[in-house]
């Protein structure tokens, strides 16, 4: 993806445009490139401890599962399977994006980061329909469950959870980086499944209703779809180089064409290269007589300060020089 964006200009454009020292980044636009490497360390920590945890928890209830023959303990411990693997992914993926960009890898590698946010979605859905599949069979002949044993174990694990949620809130930003938000998500889900399974485990335990165990199951599921489709759908919308939720292109578009000298807006392109990081590039056709460095600090003021896009690329074109806008321009 780095790749098309860095060879933006050549794709589309001659190659004279680059005589034009107004085309060239401003000095500061590059932060954007680096603000975000603050929490990284939070992140690493917060991610560490909850995969401690949660590798622990996943062990205890697989075998309190069994002991109890309990599809809700099973199920968790299932989650928290995909979990220890999710966060061990999220923690990796955090050591590759840390890596200097290369000349073949001008972005870096930031995006391991959406990757592994869109692994960890998807194995949510594979949990999720693994847990609805067994819980349909269960339907039809629901066992006996240890309830007892069953709601002690499911609420150390719901005190594990929320002790890993609380590490990843403190340590790390599940607010604003996907990679992060996805970790939490799954701990977050293994935390609904240890309340489903005290639910359940009360209800077998008071009314030797046995059918509790698997609807509460099914119920725990949907709920981890629904958080899994938010990530999913935010990971392919990066991937896609879509504009960012937080941004309105039409907007920006607005805001460039009232900038003084400015006659045109073309070629608008704004994407995410990672959580944090915005990148914006487009074409300004001003008047012939202005001053294009002035015009070329202002757009670059206008949407670091009002979009809080850092990173932008403006190139400036009179009537001199127009290139025609790039076939996939909006």
């Amino acid at each position: 993806m780095s790749e098309e964006h860095r060879h933006h200009s050549n794709q589309c454009h001659d190659n004279h445009s680059h005589s034009h020292s107004s085309h060239n980044h401003h000095n500061h636009s590059h932060h954007g490139l680096h603000h975000h490497h603050g929490p990284v360390d939070g992140n690493r920590t917060g991610l560490i401890i909850a995969l401690v945890i949660t590798a622990g928890i996943m062990v205890l209830e697989f075998v309190g599962g069994l002991l109890t023959n309990s599809l809700a303990l099973l199920s968790d411990s299932g989650h928290m399977l995909s979990d220890s693997s999710s966060l061990l992914f999220s923690l990796i993926a955090f050591s590759l994006a840390a890596k200097a960009a290369t000349p073949k890898r001008t972005f870096g590698n930031h995006r391991f980061e959406i990757l592994a946010a869109l692994l960890n979605a998807v194995t949510l859905f594979i949990v999720a329909a693994f847990i609805i599949m067994e819980a349909i069979e269960r339907f039809s002949a629901p066992p006996t469950v240890a309830s007892g044993t069953m709601i002690w174990i499911a609420c150390i694990g719901l005190s594990a959870n929320l002790l890993s949620a609380y590490f990843l809130m403190k340590k790390g930003d599940v607010e604003h980086n996907l990679n992060m938000r996805s970790a939490y998500l799954h701990v977050i889900g293994d935390a609904l499944g240890s309340i489903g399974a005290i639910v359940a485990g009360i209800i077998m335990l008071s009314f030797e209703w046995y059918y509790a165990d698997p609807i509460i199951s099914v119920i725990v599921a949907l709920l981890i779809l629904r958080s899994a489709w938010g990530v999913l759908k935010q990971s392919l919308h990066i991937l896609m180089e879509g504009t960012p939720s937080s941004i309105d292109q039409q907007a920006v578009l607005e805001k460039l064409s009232n900038l003084p000298h400015v006659i045109d807006v073309h070629d608008l392109h704004i994407w995410t290269i990672t959580s944090n990081m915005d990148s914006l590039s487009c074409h300004l056709v001003i008047e012939d007589e202005a001053d294009q460095q002035a015009v070329l600090r202002s757009a670059i003021k206008l949407v670091e300060e009002q979009f809080g896009i850092s990173h932008s690329t403006f190139q400036i074109e009179t009537s001199v020089m127009v290139h025609e806008p790039c076939p996939v321009a909006p």
